[in-house]
């Protein structure tokens, strides 16, 4: 029966035995893990295990193209895929000689990827001992949908700016796509990323984490200040919105809870109807009805009347000419007219007679 250790006392060599836990901590430089072979494994699976994925009707076509490179990809691990077009799903499946237990795993982040528009040549990187994947769902963190699409836009930035910054400071793909943002690279690096991705949906400026990240690896490179606290490095951004007043102008004086809800308001019909009002605006309602359909109906009648009138209305007819009345003749004058036109001589003067009053007029 084995007994468990006891407190041990304070000697001289304990000194020697301490080591530095700061040495504990750090890797050492060029040192990789062994990967896992078939000789850790010999004895393989006991059963098989399966992952199947659906994948949007945009991405069939290029799946269709890449397939071949997929199964060629997962048949050096020992895993068959199949892709349903009809159903449209992508399946993996562990068979006999599968010896890595965790490779199934890879195998369904590699389909996910692959439905979520992340390229096969960065989807492939997955098999790799020290890359892994995550997918960020950022659709339900903002409700508004026009203020959305604004975060995720100011995610990217201009020309896809912001975007590259973080892939180079966390050394991670990151593909922004719908709802969800795909991200493939070290432990470290999608942990940074999906903090840069969060605070972003939050109305935080991804320019901010930019400058943290830049700060905490030139940081990293110092062995010196690599155990230490890095706070008093790091800027602190305070959040200031302007627009907000210090006190509210109109102060809300809370009311005492009751469990009860308050009385329903009495409708405006309700107080005419206890009061009578309701009924004489309705009486004379239908008294001004009626003389509308009265004075409407003479109106129709009187121009119903009018028109069948117009056929026995006789048309106009020019004014006959008035003769003129006959003036009284003068019978007296008339006579006297007569009268002095016989004494006149009719034609052309005699010669005698202008030769006479030629020399009367010389005379003269």
């Amino acid at each position: 029966m084995e007994v468990a250790p006891g407190p041990r006392r304070a000697g001289k060599n304990d000194d020697k035995d301490k080591v530095d836990e700061t040495e504990l901590l750090t890797v050492p430089e060029g040192w990789k893990e062994e990967p896992f072979t078939k000789m850790d494994n010999i004895h393989g699976l006991l059963e098989d295990s399966s992952f199947a994925t659906l994948f949007p009707k945009y991405r069939e076509a290029y799946l269709k193209e890449c397939w071949p490179l997929v199964q060629n990809t997962l048949k050096e691990h020992y895993i068959t895929a199949t892709l349903d077009l009809i159903e449209g799903s992508m399946t993996v499946t562990t068979t006999k000689k599968t010896f890595d237990p965790y490779i199934i795993i890879k195998a369904r982040d590699l389909i996910k990827l692959l439905a979520r528009s992340v390229p096969f040549e960065q989807a492939e990187r997955i098999f790799q001992d020290d890359v892994t994947c995550d997918i960020i769902k950022i659709g339900s963190l903002v409700r508004n949908r026009e203020r959305f699409v604004k975060r995720r836009l100011r995610l990217i930035g201009p020309k896809g700016s912001t975007l590259k910054a973080l892939e180079l400071l966390t050394n991670c793909y990151i593909m922004v796509q719908g709802n969800t943002v795909s991200a493939l690279g070290p432990y470290t690096g999608l942990k940074e990323v999906r903090k840069v991705v969060t605070d972003t949906m939050k109305n935080i400026h991804p320019i901010y984490n930019i400058k943290t990240l830049m700060i905490k690896r030139e940081l990293a490179k110092d062995a010196e200040l690599r155990t230490q606290n890095w706070e008093r490095f790091l800027p602190t951004f305070k959040h200031k919105n302007l627009n907000k007043r210090k006190q509210p102008q109109k102060r809300r004086i809370k009311k005492e809870y009751t469990p009860f809800p308050p009385p329903q308001p009495e409708s405006k019909i309700d107080r005419e109807l206890a009061t009578g009002e309701y009924f004489l605006r309705e009486k004379d309602k239908r008294k001004k009805k009626l003389h509308e359909t009265k004075v409407k109906e003479a109106e129709a009648a009187a121009r119903q009347k009018e028109e069948r009138n117009k056929a026995f209305i006789p048309p106009k007819e020019k004014p006959a000419v008035k003769v003129k009345k006959e003036a009284k003749v003068n019978i007296e004058a008339l006579k006297e007219k007569v009268r002095t036109a016989k004494k006149k001589k009719l034609g052309a003067p005699a010669v005698e007679e202008i030769a006479q009053k030629i020399a009367q007029k010389k005379k003269k």
